[in-house]
């Protein structure tokens, strides 16, 4: 039998789109959470919630891989995808976590600024998952992933600088260069996500 005759595991566009769905909305409450930085634990164990389902989604997918006769994509691409999509994710935790931990009275403009940034490129992300199936309109999405980056990278620099020349604490330098760090990690595995899609799609056509 042809391979393109073969039928192809569909489940997998599901958990696609479901992986894209929790990885915005937790990219969405941590941008509440700086924004509006109250409730902190109660907004970081929602995001530990959103978390718990990622890594359950990329166990799934991890499953389906080894179940699956054909998938939908290459087998390498699609756990890449699986990965990135979960590394968002831990990282949005990760930050999350860390302003409890170093016990950060108010966020910076530059850290809500970054989370906005990482926010919109989640749901950028979200809506190319949502179109993969039928191959189109994703691409403008993934482009605007880019750009989300390369904004959140001109950020980012700007940020650490001024920890330097604002003549802050110590601690408090080391405290905020980690978070930016933690945010800009998000941000380019977002990125990261996006070119395994974009992968996926020049395979398919």
């Amino acid at each position: 039998m042809s391979p393109r005759l073969i039928p192809r595991d569909i489940r997998f566009y599901d958990l696609f789109e479901a992986s894209g769905a929790n990885l915005a909305a937790a990219a969405a409450a941590l941008r509440d959470l700086v924004v509006d930085y109250d409730r902190l634990d109660e907004r970081i164990r929602d995001i530990q919630a959103l978390e718990k389902e990622g890594d359950r989604i990329d166990r799934e997918i991890g499953q389906r891989l080894e179940d699956a006769f054909v998938a939908p994509f290459d087998r390498e691409d699609i756990h890449q995808l699986s990965v990135r999509l979960d590394d968002v994710v831990d990282f949005v935790q990760a930050v999350a976590e860390s302003l409890a931990i170093y016990d950060i009275k108010e966020p910076t403009d530059d850290c809500r600024e970054l989370a906005r940034i990482l926010a919109a490129a989640g749901d950028e992300l979200c809506e190319a998952l949502h179109r993969l199936h039928k191959m189109k309109g994703a691409t403008n999405h993934l482009e605007k992933v880019h750009e989300l980056e390369h904004r959140a990278d001109s950020v980012s620099r700007a940020a650490i600088g001024r920890l330097f020349r604002d003549k802050l604490e110590p601690l408090d330098v080391i405290k905020w260069r980690e978070i930016y760090l933690e945010q800009e990690n998000a941000i380019d595995a977002a990125e990261d996500a996006a070119e395994a899609i974009e992968r996926m799609i020049h395979k398919r056509v």
